[in-house]
């Protein structure tokens, strides 16, 4: 009875929940079908159509509406917006269908090839690397405005105002593109006139050769100066704001700057309006030293600007470099020096105040080398004249780029001051980029000297990163032919010491002295510094000579040769000293060296005399990149119990006497004319080296002007001498020491055919004897 009563009122229960259920599931549809009744812009589903390449869940990631959300205009648009700014779609819809989004898109091409047509100046190749399009990525008209805007600005800024570029479109299959741009150059905009206004002191010619831009001129074909350049014409602003603060004028400035374009698009105008202002003297100059070791008393000795000299802008910053220099010598890396300015307008004065800020003594923690791929680093920091260790110096760290650039093994050098773990420590950050060191070259060449020449010769000047040297060369000319083997090892036994062998063949044409000579031998050479700037060297030299005459008839044979022919054996010991300061051997622009040497010949062997050399360089700067160079040589050799030898004295003339042929100075032979050599010899040089235009450094061209001043005489043979082949008494000529001057210029191009040098030289004094040359070039060529 029990058990019926539960089974009866189960089942009722479970009858009155599943109402219940069934109610309220009711109710929620009715609410559910009343709020969509209530809200018809609920999105229930989007549409992507049209899209090709991109999946449909690309595209519906950039929206910023999404299913389920009320529709809302604002969103749309912004959703519209980021579609196209992604550069995927050339043209993006999107509206609605009943309750689904729908987006149509218009996918934008595969880019197949860029095409440039026209360009004749600029190289396709250089072009394409300007702009950012690349086959196989998306077209876009955007970026291809941006690549067309870009290569506009690289055709203006290389003078061509005038060019223009029409991008154009081929449509392929499978919705790709080939992109051209048509361009049309056009000519070159030059500048066609320069204008100065305001200007009261100086004329609009001297301010003109002031700045970098020229007029353009048709003989000015080989710079680039005379094209227009907003960048150069911001430069020119600069040059001529230091030009007037040079020479006193503090209140100069440049109100405008304009340059017109002519309506044929062909030249500028360029105007300047300027207020130059009145003159200003230095005043009261004066020192504040925070540093104990640095006093203020000293240093106001030592600045370049004094009280009462005309105002110089210049002077003010190399007083703030030649400050900080002294107290890096004392081992301050991080000085600060400021000059605070004081102006005052009624005396027409600047007073100045230079703040020499306190800064610890520096020390140096560490040096680190960067960029060395092949070098190793003992290469380099055995060059460095600065230690882990060390007081800074900067006096040392500036000789230490000078080392390291001198090896020849690197196209720049950077040592840069860390600061390191505490204030008082620095480290010297050495950059380097390695430039190759190893050629090997067949060349032929012409030239006034050896005629035409052909050459082979295989160099590695960085041995697997050692720097050790390895060569051989040879060449054959008309009149020489020489072989060369040599190795030199830098720092022998890891010691600054230079150890070096070399062996040799030569046979030699001089016809000016009617004699041929074959010679073979071999030669051991060191060397090892003294101080920072002085090193001394020795050699010992052992020569095989076989001298003779050339197969002409008799009469042609100088008597003063006959003792010269023959076999001879030469053993000789040298040394030298030399002192450089030279900032680049190649091509120096400042420094000096002088170095003295002497050759003893008579350790064996059948040779003896005392040889006796000096030569002095010297390099300064005397405006801009002008640069004076002066050079002085002389020798002197004297036979030891006999006379000295035709090929050991010397010969003077052509390429180191220009304006007169090889040998053509000296003692000769009056009938033959065989030049004969002297046994002492000065020559000295002025030349100044005039910096041309940017397109003709472009091209590798150079130019200088000098005049060479020497001669040649004392020979120790009788004065004349009787042929018994022809019955002729034969006399020399030409033996004294009086001067032969020239004067000239010269040219020198790095062509791509190899060095290219060109002097054009006047004999102004010389002796009836000599010989002369007024037109002198060598050409040669490497591949």
């Amino acid at each position: 009875m029990l058990n019926s009563i539960r089974k009866i009122f189960v089942t009722r229960a479970f009858v009155i929940v599943f109402f219940l259920g069934a109610v309220f599931s009711g109710a929620g549809e009715v609410q559910a079908q009343q709020s969509t009744s209530i809200n018809p812009d609920v999105i229930t589903k989007i549409i992507v159509t049209g899209s090709q390449r991109i999946e449909p869940a690309t595209v519906k990631s950039y929206l910023f509406i999404h299913k389920g959300d009320v529709y809302n205009e604002k969103k749309v648009d912004r959703s519209l917006k980021t579609l196209f700014n992604t550069g995927l779609f050339s043209d993006v819809k999107i509206g609605r269908s009943g309750t689904a989004l729908v987006i149509e898109v218009v996918e934008n091409p595969i880019i197949n090839r860029i095409v440039f047509e026209g360009n004749k100046y600029k190289k396709s190749d250089k072009l394409y690397k300007e702009i950012h399009l690349r086959p196989r990525i998306v077209f876009s008209r955007s970026k291809v405005r941006a690549d067309v805007a870009r290569l506009l600005e690289i055709y203006r800024r290389g003078g061509r105002f005038a060019a223009s570029i029409v991008p154009k479109v081929i449509q392929l299959d499978q919705n790709r593109v080939n992109l051209i741009f048509e361009i049309t150059e056009g000519p070159k905009s030059s500048i066609g006139q320069i204008n100065f206004m305001g200007n009261r002191v100086y004329n609009n010619n001297e301010l003109r050769a002031i700045i970098r831009s020229k007029e353009s001129r048709w003989w000015k074909f080989l710079t680039s100066d005379d094209t227009y350049d907003p960048d150069r014409m911001a430069f020119d602003k600069q040059l001529l704001r230091n030009f007037y603060r040079s020479k006193g004028y503090a209140d100069f400035r440049i109100t405008s700057a304009v340059a017109e374009l002519a309506p044929d698009m062909k030249d500028f105008f360029v105007n300047y309006t300027v207020e130059e202002g009145v003159i200003y003297h230095f005043g009261k100059v004066t020192v504040i030293s925070k540093i104990p070791d640095l006093k203020s008393s000293i240093l106001s000795k030592l600045t370049l600007t004094r009280k009462g000299d005309l105002y110089n802008s210049k002077l003010i910053d190399k007083t703030v470099e030649y400050l900080t220099d002294i107290a890096g010598l004392k081992g301050y890396a991080f000085v600060n020096v400021r000059p605070r300015i004081r102006r005052d307008r009624k005396k027409q004065t600047i007073n100045i105040t230079y703040v020499v800020n306190k800064a610890p003594r520096v020390y140096v923690e560490r040096i680190e080398i960067h960029g060395n791929v092949l070098t190793h680093d003992n290469v380099i920091r055995r060059e460095m004249r600065l230690v882990e260790g060390d007081s800074y110096n900067s006096a040392k760290m500036k000789r230490s780029k000078i080392r390291i650039k001198s090896l020849g093994f690197f196209k720049s050098v950077e040592i840069d001051q860390v600061e390191g773990s505490t204030d008082d420590k620095t480290i010297l950050d050495v950059t380097v980029e390695e430039q190759s060191t190893g050629s090997l070259s067949v060349g032929m060449g012409f030239s006034s000297l050896n005629r035409f020449m052909f050459d082979f010769s295989i160099r590695q000047r960085n041995l697997m990163g050692t720097g050790q040297d390895l060569r051989f060369s040879s060449r054959v000319s008309s009149r020489s032919k020489q072989i060369d083997i040599g190795f030199t090892q830098p720092y022998f036994l890891g010691r600054p010491v230079v150890a070096g062998v070399n062996l040799f063949y030569r046979n030699v044409n001089f016809r000016l002295a009617n004699f041929t000579q074959d010679s073979f031998g071999i030669g051991l050479r060191t060397a090892f510094p003294v101080t920072e700037y002085m090193v001394m060297s020795g050699r010992y030299n052992l020569r095989r000579d076989k001298i003779k005459y050339p197969s002409l008839f008799l009469g042609s044979r100088s008597p003063f040769l006959t003792s010269n022919i023959g076999t001879f054996t030469t053993s000789s010991i040298g040394y030298g000293i030399s002192y450089n300061t030279l900032d680049n051997l190649k091509k120096p622009n400042r420094g000096q060296r002088i170095i003295i040497s002497q050759d003893v010949a008579g350790f064996g062997g059948n040779v003896k005399y005392i040889r006796t050399r000096l030569n002095y360089d010297y390099f300064v700067p005397i405006y801009g990149r002008w640069i004076f160079g002066a050079k002085a040589e002389g020798g002197h050799v004297i036979g030891l119990g006999q006379s000295v030898r035709i090929n050991d004295r010397f010969f003077l003339g052509n390429p180191r006497m220009r304006g007169f042929q090889r040998a053509g100075i000296g003692p000769r032979d009056n009938l033959t004319r065989s030049a004969l050599g002297g046994n002492i010899f000065y020559k000295g040089s002025l030349e100044v080296f005039i910096p041309l235009g940017s397109g003709a450094r472009e091209l590798g061209i150079e130019a200088s002007v000098f005049v060479d001043a020497g001669a040649l005489f004392s020979i120790d043979l009788p004065n004349q001498l009787f042929n018994p082949s022809t019955g002729a008494i034969h006399t020399i000529v030409g033996d004294t020491p009086k001067p032969r001057v020239s004067a000239g210029v010269g040219f020198t191009w790095t062509s791509p055919f190899g060095p290219f040098r060109v002097d054009f030289a006047k004999a102004i004094l010389s002796n009836k004897y000599d010989r002369t040359e007024f037109f002198q070039f060598n050409i040669g060529t490497r591949f």
